[in-house]
């Protein structure tokens, strides 16, 4: 028996609120499991700065990661397992892609990517392959190995079925976050029929496909992901958390960048804020440590540093109006000349953002970012896209829905603003009044 085929003495299970148990049987996914880099997931939330909209939304990446790997379990070891089309010498690879597909998140990730311009997924690899715990647990499997896990998380494995169950239209990765995080959130958007959804896949032509009988479920599903996207991720109180996030970071890097003594020296951040951090500075943060950076910094000199990390940390948010970026451009000039005015930095508190997300498309050729469909699988074995036979899907097909907003500190404004009257002029434009 080698590394890559050994089974546990006994089955390990953990008890999981979405799927009820996650198991372990191979050596592999065990050892994996308890490495530092898999177990700093627990230090970072799946869902960023929500928590500070739906107060139940605590749970990790590392919550996420295990729920991948078990639906992708599921279909290997009870659905795909003995039918032609799949190659049971993949199950080891694309459940170690499963697992650590979310490996490279950094702290409060996609705002903490926005400030540094990072890449997660990019991290992932270097993990994979770079001088890590897990790497070398991948390596005992064979020396190429994390290469070809690595390889499926980039998309660029050359069996794509394999790659498809962990990325595309309808893969584990979304079927397990978008029922998490709607249990988490206390929401019911993301709800949808996932047994059926399993029970109807079949493995073909290097991608996974639905039995048509199974195409009503897939609806539900393609529905649930539109409504999460709106209700929950695109939720514009915690984009005004995630703004006050970015910019209290960004702060932290101008001022760090420009000499500032900071009384709390930003030890963490130093090789982030010029760029020549290594893999070990990046597995070393997580976002108890920004929290702790953000508590002392409430006591710094530079009060926008200190009033932003107060903001966050004790959740005193921006306000925010709907903008159209089109019509509104001259009103957001003449705003960041009143702000200056009124003494307030536009820079860090007035801030435009925009959430886009195209819920589901149909393959175009040449055009860039293109999709792979879901594709049913008739009675007569032949494959039809989705969208030709569903009237809801076809009526959301290729149909980008984007939302632009505009935050501001409220409170700053309206502190004194009776007897001044720039900061009333500012009320007076925000609140849309000719």
């Amino acid at each position: 028996m080698t590394y890559a085929t050994q089974k546990l003495d006994e089955e390990k299970v953990f008890k999981d609120p979405v799927h009820r148990y996650i198991h372990v049987y191979d050596q592999v996914i065990w050892d994996l499991i308890g490495t530092s880099e898999f177990q700093r997931l627990r230090r970072i939330k799946q869902l960023g700065t929500t928590y500070l909209v739906f107060h139940g939304a605590e749970h990790s990446r590392f919550n996420h990661s295990l729920g991948v790997y078990e639906i992708v379990r599921r279909i290997i070891d009870d659905i795909f397992k003995g039918r032609p089309e799949w190659d049971e010498s993949e199950r080891l690879v694309v459940l170690c892609a499963a697992l650590l597909h979310d490996l490279g998140h950094g702290p409060f990730s996609h705002a903490f990517e926005n400030v540094f311009d990072l890449d997660h997924e990019k991290f992932t690899q270097a993990i994979l392959l770079g001088d890590t715990q897990i790497n070398a647990i991948l390596t005992r499997v064979s020396p190429e190995f994390p290469q070809h896990v690595s390889d499926v998380i980039a998309k660029t494995y050359g069996n794509k079925l394999v790659v498809s169950l962990i990325s595309s239209q309808i893969d584990a990765d979304r079927m397990d976050y978008l029922q998490r995080d709607a249990y988490f959130t206390g929401v019911s958007y993301g709800h949808f029929d996932m047994e059926r959804i399993l029970r109807v896949m079949r493995p073909r032509h290097n991608q996974v496909v639905i039995k048509e009988s199974g195409m009503h479920a897939v609806e539900d599903y393609i529905m649930s992901r539109y409504q999460m996207y709106w209700q929950v991720y695109f939720h514009p109180v915690s984009r005004s958390a995630e703004v006050i996030l970015t910019k209290a970071l960004h702060r932290a890097k101008e001022l760090s960048l420009s000499g500032y003594q900071f009384a709390y020296e930003p030890h963490h951040f130093k090789n982030f804020f010029n760029h020549s951090f290594s893999l070990k500075d990046y597995i070393a943060l997580d976002e108890g440590i920004v929290m702790m950076y953000f508590q002392e910094w409430m006591d710094e000199e530079d009060k926008i540093l200190a009033d932003l990390c107060d903001r966050f940390v004790n959740r005193r948010l921006f306000q925010y109006i709907e903008f159209d970026p089109a019509k509104d451009y001259r009103k957001l000039v003449e705003l960041e000349q009143l702000f200056k005015e009124a003494g307030i930095n536009p820079e860090y508190y007035l801030v435009f953002d925009s959430s886009s997300d195209l819920p589901y498309d149909f393959y175009r050729p040449g055009e860039e970012d293109e999709r792979v469909p879901i594709h049913l699988l008739m009675p007569n074995d032949d494959l039809r896209e989705l969208s030709r036979s569903s009237d809801i899907v076809q009526a959301i097909s290729g149909k980008r829905r984007t939302d632009h907003k505009l935050y501001f500190p409220q409170d700053l404004l309206k502190q004194d603003a009776e007897i001044n009257s720039v900061k009333k002029q500012i009320l007076h434009l925000l609140s849309g009044k000719s």
